[in-house]
């Protein structure tokens, strides 16, 4: 497996695999501190494109507050290039910030209207710097697949509508939520959790398992679902709610009632701990 310092360096990679005669590459973006999760995105990665997955480990500035937590992110470099080579990969982009944002960078990317809804309403800023480092990664890859969970569900949305918008020749690829074996979401963040808030953390997949539940007994209305869910915090007094939301998954629009397709997801600060969670209806 190759590690890639530099955008030149991918780029000359990615392009040798194509003239290889191959279809192409596919990408999976991280922020490293890699999990089951990104595993099992590495895995689908490779199953698509044998011998020609590139995943970048890179912590990005950009699209943290001033008071999260990008200082303390967990970076484990070592163990994550382990891990991603076990699952398939071939190549590691791990750039510095200055090779990412060079001196004098005036250049971001805003999703208009879809970047201020969710993660974006309770995190301005967040889906710009999100937008920029995955147009940047795929410009530099120039892969034709990108590979996404949907646990970040109103980023894919987002991520979509760029990639549309700027006529960007990536696929993106969204794969299932990674659960623990109690339902937990996977997150890199989870490693800030005590053992007590680890616990109380479960109410974010108590609430989409209700909510899954109402839905496969017939229910449909928004406010009836959204209701149930809010209930299941009611049993969690310490976990402060930041949203309950039923929305079109391709606007994050709220909705009146739930068809096909349609993305329930929830945010909530579990000690000084942010973590999200989501269903996609049906």
């Amino acid at each position: 497996m190759e590690i890639f310092r530099t955008v030149e360096q991918l780029r000359q990679w990615s392009r040798a695999q194509r003239c290889d005669g191959g279809e192409g590459i596919a990408l999976v973006p991280t922020m490293g501190a890699l999990h089951a999760g990104h595993a099992s995105l590495i895995r689908a990665a490779a199953e698509a494109r044998p011998g020609r997955v590139a995943v970048s480990i890179f912590v990005n500035p950009t699209q943290f507050g001033p008071n999260e937590d990008f200082s303390k992110y967990p970076r484990m470099f070592n163990a994550d290039c382990a891990l991603a080579e076990r699952e398939g990969a071939t190549a590691i982009f791990a750039p510095s910030v200055e090779e990412m944002y060079p001196a004098g960078a005036a250049t971001f990317v805003d999703v208009d209207g879809l970047s201020d809804r969710l993660d974006g309403k309770s995190r301005p800023g967040h889906f710009r710097g999100v937008a920029t480092v995955v147009v940047k990664l795929l410009i530099a890859g120039e892969p034709d697949l990108a590979f996404f969970g949907q646990k970040d569900a109103a980023q894919v949305a987002v991520l979509r509508r760029m990639v549309e918008d700027l006529r960007l020749g990536a696929k993106i690829v969204v794969c299932p939520i990674v659960r623990e074996a109690d339902g937990l979401a996977l997150s890199s963040r989870n490693t800030y959790l005590s053992a007590e808030e680890r616990k109380q953390a479960l109410v974010l997949s108590k609430a989409v398992r209700r909510v899954e539940e109402l839905v496969a007994s017939g229910e449909r209305e928004s406010a009836v679902l959204m209701e149930a869910a809010r209930g299941m915090f009611g049993a969690e007094p310490a976990v402060r709610m930041d949203y309950i939301e039923l929305v079109d998954w391709e606007t994050l629009l709220p909705v009146l009632s739930a068809t096909h397709g349609t993305l329930f997801a929830v945010a909530a600060w579990v000690g000084k701990t942010r973590l999200i969670d989501n269903t996609i209806i049906g």
